[in-house]
């Protein structure tokens, strides 16, 4: 049933067009007025219209610094040290990393002290997709985008990030960088994989609108990310730039697709990707900086208008090629929007201005990204407030019902591959694990009445892997003769070397909510209902299987 429902909206995506961005309201401080609904900016039909009356007026009135300050976002070290950049370069927000968050009471009386410091709302951001890529060590724990493209479910994808989102908003954090839209067609991939829905672009596209939809309903900005599609290279465009070789027809096909999706959606930011895309842009420029990709493809072919923020100028990927100078100047001229980390904030930020001064960047192109900006921050309520109360944060994270989700969302993804002879469940059979996490998953499976032994004494043998790859053929055939069982915590192409078990699942997640998932599935506590959203064990992608 749930697969019926994400072809349907599948379908609707792939026929969606025209542009989403951003609007909403103000109020709060001086000069603020109401929030508005959200809607397509700038269209004479959207509601948000005469509420963003008041934005060019704004914009018109503030300086070039001003302005310029408005497009960075970068991290900070200390409360002091973003209290000096606020002060300084009056930035248009920042990023939290585990560094700066500490209590759920404490990060929420920080954000309070780093808005108060401003003139200008901030966006207060944060990197977390859930899964391999968390920042907020109190969240409540979800096993991430691939265990969701398990579940084929948007409604899981919603009812996750608007957990999620909820609880980032309770701490006075208002910006999610997520969900990652990329359509992870390469298993080697170094730096997408678990954080990919899926390998299907249809999949993927309903799982980011569901996702979307969560983390704007809990108040929160969302950021799809990483234009024009980074699921197929080999490269870490943390530490090297990767090379897409996709014509514009494959890219058409398989790469788009999700971020049409995102735009129908009305999401809030996207995110370039630090990749070089020849058969799109034959510049060689990483596409953070190339105007074919983010003006020419984002803008004017997907007809996106909202906030266009790059991945982390930090990162080799975007360094290679020009100073980190020259870096943000042409990202902007690219049709960038926000700069997000500059490795150097001063340097950044006065090469901006002095592009500004000398007309290499002009006014109208700068006045462009702050008026989206500006609109981001009324869409999402900003301007009409954005404390946060410590003595009530610590209560909103992790509640009963957002666990109950989480264990949901968890149970929902576990994916039976194979099963050979009808091994499983194991109940009824001494059970021995071994891997990583085994001590965790015999708790898990003791708990729900599983007899367990010694690996020489079991029945069965439970096998956990964690991107074990070809390796796990060999741990299979050390544990001897008795029937194995493997099952994949991490990525589920470790299947294809697990030929040699009678049995295989996968859980796409190592997290305790995720193992004892499994613990649930292996017993026949919970039958298995995830079809894998990769190809993976020699099946392909939407293969399931279901206990009888």
């Amino acid at each position: 049933m749930r697969a019926s429902r994400s072809l349907a909206l599948a379908a609707a995506v792939l026929l969606a067009g025209g542009a989403a961005g951003c609007g909403g309201g103000e109020g709060g401080k001086s000069g603020r007025t109401p929030s508005a609904r959200s809607a397509a900016p700038g269209s004479p039909a959207s509601p948000s219209a005469a509420a963003d009356a008041w934005i060019p007026g704004r914009v018109a009135k503030m300086s070039v610094p001003e302005k310029v300050g408005q497009l960075f976002v970068p991290t900070f070290s200390s409360r002091a040290d973003a209290l000096a950049k606020i002060r300084k370069y009056r930035v248009g927000g920042l990023i939290y990393f585990p560094g700066n968050i500490g209590s759920p009471a404490r990060t929420a009386a920080q954000s309070n002290a780093l808005q108060k410091a401003s003139e200008i709302p901030l966006l207060l951001g944060v990197d977390e997709e859930q899964g391999i890529v968390s920042r907020t060590p109190f969240v409540t724990t979800f096993p991430g985008n691939m265990a969701l493209g398990a579940t084929r479910s948007p409604a899981d994808a919603r009812a996750a990030a608007q957990v999620t989102g909820a609880e980032l908003r309770a701490v006075g954090i208002n910006l999610d960088y997520a969900p990652d839209a990329d359509v992870n067609v390469n298993p080697r991939n170094p730096v997408i994989g678990l954080r990919s829905f899926g390998s299907d672009p249809a999949l993927a596209s309903t799982l980011v609108q569901g996702a979307i939809g969560g983390f704007q309903a809990a108040g929160v900005a969302a950021a799809a990310k990483h234009f024009p599609g980074h699921g197929d290279t080999a490269t870490d465009s943390h530490t090297g730039l990767p090379v897409i070789r996709h014509s514009p027809r494959t890219w058409e096909k398989l790469d788009a697709p999700p971020f049409k999706a995102a735009v129908a959606a009305g999401v809030d930011l996207i995110m370039t990707a630090h990749i070089v895309v020849p058969k799109l842009d034959r510049s060689g420029d990483p596409s953070t900086l190339s105007k074919t990709v983010l003006t020419g493809l984002l803008r004017e072919k997907l007809g996106y208008q909202g906030v266009i923020t790059t991945d982390s100028l930090e990162m080799a990927g975007v360094r290679e090629k020009y100073g980190d100078a020259a870096v943000p100047v042409r990202a902007i001229n690219a049709g960038a929007d926000q700069l997000l980390m500059p490795p150097d904030l001063p340097r950044a930020y006065d090469a901006v201005v002095k592009a500004v001064r000398t007309g290499k960047i002009t006014q109208k192109r700068l006045d462009e990204s702050v008026t989206r900006i500006l609109r981001l921050k009324q869409r999402r309520g900003l301007f009409q407030g954005t404390a946060a109360d410590p003595a009530k944060a610590a209560a909103a994270v992790g509640t009963p019902a957002h666990k109950a989700t989480a264990r949901r969302v968890a149970e929902h993804a576990v994916t039976l591959v194979r099963n050979d002879g009808g091994l499983l469940p194991v109940k009824g059979r001494k059970v021995a694990v071994s891997g990583p996490d085994s001590g965790r998953l015999l708790a898990a499976l003791r708990r729900q009445g599983v007899a367990t032994a010694a690996p020489g004494s079991a029945d069965v043998t439970v096998l956990t892997t964690v991107n074990a790859g070809a390796a796990t053929a060999s741990r299979i055939r050390a544990l001897g003769s008795r029937p194995v069982v493997v099952a994949a915590l991490g990525r589920p192409y470790d299947l294809d070397s697990a030929g040699g078990a009678k049995a295989a699942l996968a859980t796409y997640s190592s997290s305790r909510v995720s193992v004892d998932a499994l613990a649930k599935v292996l017993s026949g506590a919970v039958k298995p209902t995830g079809r894998l959203p990769v190809p993976a064990g020699g099946k392909p992608a939407g293969h399931g299987l279901g206990y009888r």
